[in-house]
């Protein structure tokens, strides 16, 4: 008698069945897995499901699905597919007295080294690149600033010391704003010291009445002992109208005219003096 398989895989006899349009059974039906002829093992499974899902991957996520020892790897994009095929597959099987062993699916991390890679990876490392221009650019401008800022503050902070000396008054006070007027450097200021020291004593209104200038009848006065026709060449022209035993004029006139005469070491040095290195008057 002819035998075949009922749907549940098992041999049965009988007379021929009766003619009808053939149905499709576990025999062979057709699925995504393709024909199910007869039971499979474990790994033949397995072989199906990952040649019917592929191992595709975009360099993001790829779905890995786990078939007892074997494994399919599923796009991304496909991951939601392919977990219901799988299932459809696994409930086939099962049906067909096929036993596949329960099926876990994971999203797993995987690299991309397929077409375009190298294009990708070369644009993301130009982007990255660019980018740490950026930041060195960026802190180099902010290193800029922070330089300017600190040369503000000193400047600042030595500009608020020089007002504060010349608010006091007294010696110091006169040297520092004679040297401001003049536009020349604080350092100066020890320099032009000793000289108005040797010169007068720091007396504002000393008077030389014995030297030659004094019998020609054009006394050194002030603080540098000058005469009136040299403090009139030489003072600021900002101080022209004071007198010339103003303390603040009566330097500006003596330190004009010893720089023109000679020079700014001369000045920085304190004067003038002999081979002895006792002072000179100038």
């Amino acid at each position: 008698m002819a035998g075949h398989r009922s749907p549940g895989g098992r041999r049965v006899t009988g007379g021929p069945a009766p003619h009808q349009a053939p149905t499709k059974h576990a025999a062979g039906r057709a699925t995504a897995l393709g024909p199910v002829a007869g039971r499979r093992t474990v790994a033949s499974t397995t072989a199906a499901v990952g040649a019917a899902f592929g191992v595709l991957s975009t360099g993001v996520f790829a779905a890995v699905t786990s078939t007892g020892g074997g494994t399919a790897v599923a796009d991304a994009a496909e991951s939601s597919t392919a977990i219901t095929r799988l299932a459809d597959a696994q409930a086939l099987s099962l049906r067909s007295g096929n036993d596949i062993p329960a099926t876990s699916t994971h999203l797993s991390p995987v690299a991309w080294n397929g077409p375009g890679a190298g294009a990708g990876q070369a644009a993301a490392a130009e982007v990255a690149d660019v980018q740490l221009a950026a930041l060195d650019k960026a802190g180099k401008l902010a290193d800029q600033i922070a330089e300017q800022h600190a040369k503000e503050a000193a400047a600042a902070a030595a500009q608020a010391e020089l007002d504060a000396i010349i608010a006091r008054g007294g010696l110091d006070g006169w040297i520092a704003e004679a040297l401001r007027i003049c536009g020349l450097p604080q350092s100066y200021a020890p320099g032009v010291e000793k000289i108005i020291m040797k010169e007068s004593g720091g007396n504002p209104r000393a008077i030389n009445l014995w030297d030659s200038n004094a019998r020609a009848g054009n006394p050194s006065q002030g603080l540098m002992q000058v005469i009136p026709s040299t403090f009139r060449a030489f003072v600021h022209p900002s101080l022209k109208g004071r007198p010339i035993t103003d303390p603040v004029a009566n330097i500006t006139a003596g330190v004009r005219y010893m720089i023109a005469t000679y020079g700014t070491g001369t000045l920085a040095a304190g004067g003038r003096t002999n081979s002895s290195g006792g002072y000179i008057g100038y």
